[in-house]
């Protein structure tokens, strides 16, 4: 199936009907918050009975369906303004429903991590990936040579850092068909970095590499700038910048060097304005001024966002733009225990909820409204919320708190199906959908 167009071409879309398919898989108890009432039942016929959030068991988390819709359209209307292609890191979900939805949005492809990934997209017919990384596994890299000799329209690229790691990709690919070439990107790196060659030389030499391989294909340049900087402060962004600098400098050596097409990709979710600023110039898809050059932004946290983490780095907020993002994520979780004036316990810990980025934000209280001022989580347990309170604060025993969470990455990871409700604001939340996850 086809979705969506580049302006250079059709964008390989997704089988939407794998992703419809996934309705029909059976409730059980290895779904957390659901109803016993709810096993044995499709996801389609329990849908069609019109549940409400209220009817499922806490803790539970779950997508807000108009959070969502809304963060979906800033994004593809910022990428667009922006002159910038977007494929969006697909590892934040891990849910092929989202990735649908992303694409018919006008995603270019969809971003993944590892080898096992990209064969799940492959699965649900995802027909371009970016490997944000190197496919060093041998399995991994006979798999892709096969599915590219099987259909010559998947678009398949990676990663690579390092000379050696080129050479031996080369030899697992020795048995490849001999018209089959991976596009492989050089990736730049740079002190104190994640993965990624150190320095423009350093790259260089990668490159050549790739030229000199008879199974890889040099296909362009890419990196992630979110090492370099956890705030946005000046200092924060003078070093993201730097970074980006870099990357469009090693495009530019390896701009004649290029046997087919250009891919120039950077970009988190926390400073894809920077990568705009500093990548976006660096677009011709058309080829007018020499191989054509597409510039990729990964972002992958925005159609979720959060009430921490992001919400604090994104350009894309309330006071930086006028059209922000907001937290489609929330964690519900009933109180347990009152054994001091001043705590509350909750039913929602670590094996729910994430807790890398920040904690929990005590948000309101179900049907009964805000929070005491000044209540904060102190810490988790693998089951308990601390729930520390101002004097005289109150969270009834029973009562269900919403949570704001930090860092979707680390929320779906923990749920293998997760409730979407109309609003997370409504009095009572309507259950309208359920995101299927594989992780």
């Amino acid at each position: 199936m086809v979705i969506g167009d580049t302006g250079t071409g059709t964008v390989p879309g997704i089988r939407t009907d794998a992703t419809d398919a996934l309705h029909d898989r059976v409730i059980g108890p290895e779904h957390k918050a659901l109803p016993p009432a709810a096993w044995g039942r499709s996801v389609r016929e329990y849908l069609s009975s019109t549940p409400y959030l209220d009817e499922l068991q806490t803790p539970v988390l779950t997508i807000d369906r108009a959070a969502l819709d809304g963060n979906l359209a800033v994004m593809a209307g910022w990428v667009a303004a922006a002159g910038l292609r977007l494929a969006p890191h697909g590892k934040t979900t891990m849910a092929p429903q989202l990735w649908a939805e992303q694409l018919a949005a006008g995603a270019w492809g969809i971003t993944l991590a590892t080898g096992w990934q990209a064969q799940l997209a492959r699965r649900f017919g995802v027909g371009r990936v970016l490997l944000a990384n190197t496919l060093a596994d041998p399995i991994g890299l006979r798999w892709a040579a096969s599915e590219l000799a099987h259909d010559p329209d998947f678009d398949l690229l990676c990663w690579a850092d390092d000379v050696a790691t080129v050479e031996a990709m080369d030899r697992q690919l020795a048995g490849a068909p001999a018209a089959v070439r991976l596009p492989v990107l050089v990736e730049l790196g740079g002190p104190r970095g994640r993965t990624g060659a150190r320095t423009v030389a350093a790259a260089l030499d990668v490159a050549a590499a790739i030229e000199r391989s008879a199974h890889l294909e040099l296909a362009g340049v890419g990196g992630y700038e979110g090492p370099f900087a956890r705030d946005r402060s000046p200092a924060g962004l003078a070093a993201v910048r730097g970074y980006l600098d870099e990357l469009a400098r090693l495009h530019r050596e390896l701009a004649a060097r290029y046997p087919r097409r250009a891919v120039v990709t950077a970009g988190g979710s926390a400073f894809p304005d920077l990568a705009a600023e500093c990548l976006a110039g660096l677009a011709d898809e058309s080829g007018s001024a020499g191989v054509p050059t597409t510039v990729v932004l990964r972002s992958g946290a925005y159609l979720i966002h959060d009430d921490g983490f992001y919400a604090e780095l994104s350009p894309l907020v309330a006071g930086r733009t006028e059209r922000p993002l907001r937290s489609a994520m929330h964690g519900w979780a009933r109180t347990l225990s009152r054994p001091e004036p001043e705590l509350a316990l909750l039913d929602a810990g670590k094996r729910d909820l994430p807790y890398d980025e920040g904690l929990p934000v005590p948000q309101r209280i179900s049907g009964a409204g805000p929070v005491p001022a000044g209540a904060q989580v102190a810490k988790l347990n693998d089951q308990h919320t601390f729930l520390r309170l101002p004097e005289g604060g109150d969270v009834p025993l029973g009562s269900v708190v919403r949570l704001g969470l930090s860092h979707p990455c680390t929320a779906f990871d923990k749920w293998r199906l997760i409730p979407v409700i109309d609003s997370a604001d409504a009095d009572r939340p309507r259950v309208v959908d359920f995101l299927h996850t594989f992780f």
